[in-house]
């Protein structure tokens, strides 16, 4: 006699849950992070190829004002309120002022010293950031961590110095490392601070009130240079890497790190800038078929290993 209830063969199964298929914050952060230090990197080699067309400050100046335009079209299209942006504006504008800090630095340090000591020196953020962590948002780096890092930043400078050893010993600091490893502070500062600060607002509102505190300062420090630029007769070149730099490297990955820094310590955050070596290197053998040396490939193995360690505990 039918009872009323189905049988098992009638039963639907059960709809997937959408908090089960959804990444858990970390990994969410990694990932984010894995893809800001591929993005990153390409700038790199885009970069030198208009160095010489465009002062420094100007291009800067140019892509914090591209950028910004993108991300307020972009909340415009996704209905994202602008006002928190302005309301406690100082917030943005110190985290945005200390990563112009960190460019203006990064070139005028190369113009007094090499673009392989500047990136040397660059290594050190991730360790600098696991401090400003501390310091700031009291995110304690363990043990582990630690030598994560460190194994991490061996590797990072393996790689920068081509697996030369003269050349590691030929490293000398200067007026150039010094003023750079100001702005690498800068640069390590920003994630502790955005999670400290920003812990309110959405990413792409911090990414926007970070964006506009750097056109700010790069917009007074380079008002020189902009004016004396010849923006007309730039070659398309140009303008295409300035449209990357506006888009990806600055738009894009400032959101990034905003994303990521609420989903990661500090440390693990800036732990992927170690990877923009070995992604240069990647590059290099796809785009100009550059094979790298083999005792070049155990630096990009040990970053590799770095993030392992990272990871490790994590639901990745």
């Amino acid at each position: 006699m039918p009872t009323g209830r189905p049988t098992p063969t009638t039963q639907a199964p059960p709809l997937p849950s959408k908090v089960g298929m959804a990444l858990p914050p970390a990994r969410q952060g990694h990932l984010a992070m894995l893809s800001f230090s591929a993005l990153v990197s390409l700038s790199f080699s885009f970069g030198h190829i208009v160095a010489k067309d465009i002062a420094p400050a100007a291009l800067n100046t140019v892509r914090f004002a591209l950028a910004a335009l993108v991300l307020f079209g972009l909340a415009r299209v996704l209905r994202i309120p602008l006002r928190p942006v302005f309301t406690g504006f100082w917030r943005f504008g110190l985290m945005g002022g200390l990563m112009a800090v960190y460019f203006i630095t990064m070139f005028e340090a190369l113009r007094i010293t090499t673009a392989v000591s500047t990136a040397a020196v660059f290594t050190l953020t991730p360790l600098m950031a696991a401090g400003c962590g501390l310091l700031i948002a009291g995110q304690r780096s363990g043990r582990w961590t630690l030598i994560a890092l460190t194994i991490g930043a061996i590797g990072a400078v393996w790689v920068i110095f081509r697996a030369d050893i003269n050349a590691l010993l030929r490293f000398e600091l200067g007026r150039g490392e010094a003023l750079f490893a100001v702005g690498a502070l800068g640069h390590a500062l920003v994630p502790a601070l955005a999670r400290k600060l920003a812990s309110d607002v959405k990413p792409l509102q911090t990414s926007i009130g970070t964006v506009l505190g750097s056109l700010i300062v790069t917009g007074i420090y380079g008002a020189g240079d902009l004016m004396n630029t010849d923006f007309s007769s730039l070659r398309p070149a140009v303008w295409m890497v300035i449209g990357y730099l506006a888009v990806v490297t600055t738009a894009g990955t400032f959101f990034l790190v905003q994303y990521a820094s609420q989903r990661l310590p500090a440390s693990k955050v800036m732990a992927y800038t170690y990877l923009v070596p070995s992604w240069v290197v990647l590059w290099d053998f796809l785009f100009y078929g550059t094979t790298p040396p083999a005792l070049l490939m155990a630096g990009v193995a040990a970053t590799l290993l770095a993030l392992a360690m990272l990871l490790k505990g994590e639901a990745f």
